[in-house]
């Protein structure tokens, strides 16, 4: 019978690890993206969740130059086109599809207006979050570093 108890408690104190676990790698809060080519920090997305459904907000540019961009290259159509890039949402739709992976939503890349779809993945602990956008079979993913 003690067997049996301190199976159970094991047991028990493994799904509390896995709870503890599962909250830090939410995507909730600001991460900081890092441009391609340069290798530096870019900007500030924070991400945020209601009702189930996770979106991304810029609200920094971190290069001096660029602080008034507008996505010029947004389709006709897309309500976001002209608009400032600080303050955009360009990450939408996104839902908890496994324990650190969300899917189904969109993300655009206001450099060239285009809307790709969108999967996020939290790793190393919750510190980093790979952003993979793609249409159809091609895509790029990025990783994003927590900094909050």
């Amino acid at each position: 019978m003690t067997r049996l108890v301190q199976g159970a408690f094991a047991v028990f104190s493994s799904c509390l690890s896995l709870a503890v676990c599962a909250e830090v790698l939410s995507p909730v809060g600001a991460w900081t993206t890092i441009d391609d080519e340069t290798k530096k920090p870019k900007s500030l997305v924070r991400i945020s969740e209601k009702d189930g459904v996770y979106t991304g907000t810029i609200e920094k540019i971190f290069d001096p130059a660029k602080q008034d961009s507008k996505c010029d290259e947004c389709a006709a159509d897309d309500p976001r086109r002209g608009k400032p890039v600080i303050g955009m949402t360009i990450l939408s739709g996104l839902k908890h599809t496994s324990d650190s992976v969300y899917a189904g939503g969109t993300v655009l890349d206001p450099a060239n207006g285009k809307t790709y779809n969108a999967k996020v993945t939290v790793i190393d602990g919750g510190k980093k979050l790979e952003m993979r956008g793609s249409f159809l079979f091609i895509g790029r993913t990025q990783t994003w570093l927590r900094a909050d």
